[in-house]
């Protein structure tokens, strides 16, 4: 929690790739709490998922019902802790073992990406990795906001004099060294108090990292990675989207628009109870109409408990005009955000679709004619020992944050945090390091 007085999320350590690990993954959405415990071990190369230097296999599995949460912000600090509780309690007995962090994802507080730019002289002839960090730290010298936590700051690309498109300078000579870096961020409240009720189970956070961006880490493949593609994970109070390119995360983004809304559209179109809405989405929910939809009748338990209330039949063309409106809607914003975005991926890349919203019947077909490009439905990939409940689009965040320690090496955090949290924001250390920073 210190962290985040001076605006950084934590991060932990890129795990060693010659060194076996155990990971416990913690996903708080506003419908579901996750918890996935895995071990990481080391293998060699493979042609497939080139990026991963370990094999995942899952030891331990929780989940329950989200308590306490809206819009995937903390809305019951009592309520979120025990469904945190609850979640971990059930992994830690599958897995035999007790955990004490975990790599926690965030999908609430606004998601947003800025791109920043350095550049330093080059004192030796050649890149080292002292020059690396020193254009780094440059480069996210300017990335606090006031009220913005940083959940990611990641290297997009670099420059030798002038020349861009490097993506391994070292070695490379050089007299004017140059990066340009991507750094996501969110509201500091929404971080702070999702850290809050995990530490109040006696978890430590090991790192916060966007819901987006592991959800991509689950579901994509290398290929769709480097040539461009979009994943956007439609949960029940929010939708987020990460977009990349080149194998990098380039762009995220999010609103507070979910399958939460099309759960309560359906409970006031049919005059029905929330959880009895919530069941006809997941048994009938679809966007596309089909010839014998009129004549197909759903029953609509009643509103009250009282014995003189009829259940109604509805067919299920009505159904889907209640359902289609709002997801349009939620797709249409995702095709504005997918257009302002400054590095977005060539109009003909993939986007790929995560989450529990993504489940409704006709979705990919539907989006496709939305956004203009081609859909997927995205699933986790590389998980092994995992149950069929967790293969599906609906737990691809928390099989991404199992993913993450293998790509944590490509974020720039470290020194950054250290320098600030021993020498915090003035005083004099803090005037003698930046004098220093600037003479040297």
């Amino acid at each position: 929690m210190n962290a985040l007085r001076y605006g950084l999320t934590p991060k932990m350590k890129p795990v060693s790739p010659r060194k076996s690990a155990l990971v416990a993954a913690l996903d708080v959405g506003s419908s579901k709490v996750v918890c996935m415990i895995a071990r990481l071990r080391p293998h060699a190369p493979q042609q497939v998922l080139t990026r991963r230097s370990h094999g995942i296999e899952l030891v331990g599995f929780g989940h329950t019902v989200a308590r306490g949460m809206k819009a995937g912000c903390v809305a019951n600090l009592g309520q979120a802790e025990g469904a945190i509780r609850h979640a971990v309690d059930a992994a830690e007995r599958m897995a035999g073992v007790e955990i004490e962090s975990v790599v926690l994802s965030l999908s609430a507080g606004r998601l947003c990406s800025e791109l920043f730019a350095a550049e330093i002289d080059i004192v030796g002839s050649a890149v080292s990795e002292h020059d690396i960090a020193r254009v780094l730290a440059a480069g996210s010298r300017h990335s606090l906001r006031d009220g913005r936590a940083i959940l990611h700051s990641l290297p997009v690309g670099y420059s030798i004099d002038g020349v861009g498109g490097v993506r391994d300078p070292r070695g490379m000579l050089a007299s004017r060294f140059g990066v340009d870096m991507h750094v996501a961020t969110t509201d500091i409240a929404a971080a702070r108090n999702l850290m809050l009720a995990v530490e109040r189970c006696h978890l430590e956070v090991e790192a916060m990292v966007a819901s987006p961006y592991v959800a991509g880490l689950a579901v994509l493949a290398d290929d769709e990675a480097d040539l461009g593609a979009a994943v956007v994970d439609m949960g029940a109070g929010t939708t987020t989207l990460a977009a990349f390119l080149g194998g990098r995360l380039v762009h995220t983004d999010g609103f507070a628009l979910g399958g939460h809304h099309v759960t309560m559209d359906i409970a006031r179109g049919l005059n029905a109870r929330v959880a009895d809405a919530e069941r006809i989405k997941t048994l009938y929910g679809s966007v596309m109409c089909g010839g014998s939809d009129e004549r197909d009748m759903i029953t609509v338990p009643p509103l009250s408990d009282d014995e003189r209330d009829q259940a109604q039949l509805v067919s299920r063309a009505t159904l889907v005009s209640i359902i289609k409106p709002r997801v349009e809607e939620i797709l249409e914003m995702v095709r504005d955000r997918l257009a302002n975005c400054p590095l977005a991926p060539d109009a003909r890349s993939h986007v790929i679709l995560t989450g529990g919203g993504s489940q409704l019947t006709g979705l990919p077909d539907l989006a496709a004619r939305i956004l203009g490009r081609q859909v997927r439905i995205g699933r986790p990939l590389g998980i092994a020992g995992a149950p069929d409940v967790i293969k599906g689009s609906a737990f691809a965040v928390a099989a991404g944050l199992l993913v993450y320690p293998q790509a944590a090496h490509l974020e720039h955090f470290e020194a950054r945090r250290k320098r600030q949290l021993m020498m915090g924001t003035g005083g004099y250390f803090a005037r003698v390091g930046l004098w220093l920073r600037e003479s040297f």
